[in-house]
């Protein structure tokens, strides 16, 4: 008699890949390292600069932070494919960690600008060359929801980093911030020996021509569509705060804890719509509301407008982080280093330079119709998504 054993063949095909697998959970220590290095110390830098008596300093600092990290992530392609990703996150996390140390012993504006400027490198490579290792680390079928699940673990270490960094430094002063920043930061080395230590298969030129990716238009078109989002949270985290002065102080707080919240949440559902139903849909819906949700910032008056456009505006900024990225990966799936850099620089120029042209439109125009043509500069983004491929 012959016995009918399941084929296992026939069931593995069948059965969903996974996504938390130990290499994903090794690599969420390096991603909660870099998040708390980069966001414990960000609004802590500006007030230790000013304190110490050094207001140009203050202003420069996260503007030396934000350009070191796009110029580093424009070379760290070319870097890792040299160095493969374990080396390359140990030395990103110490070069984003170590330095802080040398703000304890040292206040003068050269060594603030100079520590931003290092620190901002290193977490350049973090987030390149730990992004490209995540994309590789994930299913492809299931790609789009596990790097949701890692933006998950970034946004949440965030959002609880930067309010702690402040409330930190008032409580017991900058020096223990800065010492926690760097013990908590080159702890997740710890985790490195344990990570793959190959960079992209496929060796330097096909992973480190930035330039030649931006020339692809199925690259280019998802990263300008995110960018046009990014240069709108440059707008509400910087201006915000601002247009709310006068208000309730809760207004503000409460629209500043739920719009990453929200787009954290937002990337996991867009995570597991995107895998199921493709991921190029869910980029309208991410735009329509990002659009609304700024323009109801435009009702300053409002309480319950403000928080509800923080709200929508966080769901669609989500959809878009985690959709745009999806899309890139799926694109180019032999060039993660290269898709990894472009798409985190158009996160850091888009929120630069929303910043920097809605402080000089402010002095002509307040900050309500700020918020109303922050809303509609991202119209033209609708005209990127034609033809885009399903």
């Amino acid at each position: 008699m012959v016995r009918l054993v399941p084929s296992v063949v026939d069931m593995s095909i069948d059965a969903p890949a996974r996504i938390v697998t130990r290499s994903l959970l090794i690599r969420l220590l390096s991603v909660m390292g870099a998040a708390i290095g980069f966001y414990l110390p960000l609004s802590v830098v500006p007030l230790f600069a000013k304190q110490s008596g050094s207001d140009l300093a203050a202003g420069l600092a996260t503007v030396a932070l934000l350009v070191a990290t796009v110029l580093g992530e424009l070379g760290t392609p070319r870097l890792t494919a040299r160095l493969g990703y374990r080396r390359s996150l140990a030395l990103g996390l110490t070069l984003l960690g170590l330095p802080t140390v040398i703000l304890i012993a040292d206040a003068s504006p050269a060594t603030i600008l100079t520590v931003s400027v290092v620190r901002g490198l290193g977490f350049a490579i973090c987030t390149v060359a730990g992004g490209a290792l995540t994309a590789e680390s994930v299913p492809a079928d299931r790609r789009g929801e596990g790097l949701a699940v890692v933006g998950l673990v970034s946004g949440m270490t965030s959002i609880v980093a930067l309010p702690a960094g402040v409330w930190a430094a008032a409580r017991w002063g900058f020096a223990p911030v800065f010492a926690a920043t760097a013990v908590l930061t080159l702890a997740a080395l710890a985790s490195i020996p344990a990570l793959p230590g190959r960079a992209a298969p496929d060796g330097t030129e096909r992973n480190s021509g930035v330039l030649a990716g931006l020339l692809r238009r199925d690259l280019r078109r998802p990263a300008a569509v995110f960018a046009f989002s990014t240069a709108a949270v440059g707008v509400l985290v910087t201006f915000l705060p601002l247009a709310l002065i006068g208000r309730p102080a809760w207004v503000a707080a409460t629209a500043l804890l739920v719009q990453p919240t929200a787009a954290t949440a937002a990337r996991w559902v867009a995570g597991r719509l995107g895998d199921r139903g493709g991921a190029a849909r869910l980029l309208a819906s991410g735009l329509v509301l990002a659009v609304l949700g700024m323009a109801a910032l435009a009702l300053t008056g409002s309480p319950a407008a403000v928080v509800g456009g923080a709200l929508a505006f966080g769901i669609g900024f989500g959809l878009l982080q985690n959709t745009t990225l999806t899309l890139m990966y799926d694109r180019a799936p032999d060039q993660a280093l290269t898709v990894s850099a472009i798409w985190n620089s158009a996160y850091d120029l888009g929120m630069a330079a929303g910043a920097l042209v809605a402080g000089f439109l402010v002095t002509a125009y307040g900050y309500q119709w700020v918020f109303v043509l922050t809303a509609a500069s991202m119209l033209p983004a609708f005209a990127l998504l034609r033809g885009a491929p399903r």
